[in-house]
């Protein structure tokens, strides 16, 4: 068996080649040239491209391809994803000046620049489904059907309203994590979700992907939450220690840090447990735990 390279040497790869395929499909869309400048400045900032990297990583794991096709479905999540850090960082939302290192879209191109480049990433992600030659239909239907509703009102979306609402009370932490669940997990849900659909998982493997995607996802922002505590703007990229200021809920806020890092271990446990559980079915998940290496946990 030919030994798997590391994943950072995979992320090297892969990731170069589709932030080039990213912009380029960006740079040739035939619109206004303000609002193509709008779009691929927040596109271009970067990221850890974490999503995609997921749907790069289950491709490989089922030996699937990773051709236009999975760039497409890829490149749709990224979008999704941008259009929702713009909206989020609108002075009616978070008011945040500051994005992946970069002053926040707004900022620089206005609010309602700001605005419409953002909902036309949100629909140009499912033109980019929809239109891709290398997908199957029957996985168009599923996949865009599976993004609208983990990006709609039900995931995504429902949950920024109920981190906005929840702002004016104290959640329990039940609550949170739903939030939380929806907010920031369902766009990893689907990446883990897009990456067995193109690579045909048996629904058992399914199961368990979804599984691993939902720890991971919770993971993501248990971490997130403990770094805005104890990180700094340049490692995040964006301004730190505003959730405390501004009275947010959060996992820190609610049962301190240190049980904060003991959640965010518990939670990668069971991400571990999935995996494994993939291992029996003879798929090598190496990947899938270096993945996991991103939390930092606190000795």
């Amino acid at each position: 068996m030919q030994k798997m390279i590391s994943l950072t040497t995979f992320s090297d790869e892969i990731l170069p080649k589709f932030n080039h395929e990213l912009v380029g499909r960006l740079r040739d869309l035939d619109t206004e040239k303000a609002l193509k400048e709008s779009m691929i400045y927040s596109v271009e900032a970067g990221g850890k491209r974490m999503r995609p990297l997921l749907i790069f990583v289950i491709c490989q794991m089922f030996n699937h391809e990773i051709d236009n096709g999975v760039y497409s479905v890829a490149g749709a999540l990224e979008l999704i994803h941008t259009y929702s850090l713009i909206h989020d960082d609108l002075p009616a939302m978070d008011n945040d000046d500051l994005r992946r290192g970069k002053p926040t879209n707004h900022i620089v191109y206005g609010e309602s620049m700001a605005i419409l480049a953002g909902d036309a990433l949100n629909t140009l992600a499912f033109e980019w489904i929809g239109r891709s030659d290398v997908v199957g239909d029957a996985q168009k239907v599923a996949l865009m059907s599976r993004l609208a509703q983990l990006a709609g009102p039900e995931g995504m979306v429902g949950g920024q309203v109920a981190d906005i609402e929840g702002e004016h009370q104290v959640l329990s932490l039940t609550q949170l994590k739903r939030v939380h669940k929806r907010k920031t997990g369902d766009l990893i849900e689907f990446a883990v979700y897009a990456g067995g659909i193109l690579g045909n998982a048996t629904t058992e493997q399914q199961a368990e992907l979804i599984q691993y995607g939902r720890q991971f996802g919770l993971a993501f922002q248990i971490y997130d939450d403990i770094m805005d505590v104890v990180g700094t703007s340049e490692e995040m990229g964006k301004a730190v220690h505003k959730d405390n200021q501004e009275n947010k809920n959060t996992y820190p806020g609610l049962i301190g840090l240190d049980q904060s890092y003991d959640t965010l271990r518990n939670v990668i446990d069971q991400a571990k447990v999935a995996i494994q559980n993939l291992k029996k079915t003879g798929l090598e998940t190496g990947y899938l735990e270096e993945l996991l290496h991103y939390f930092k946990l606190k000795n």
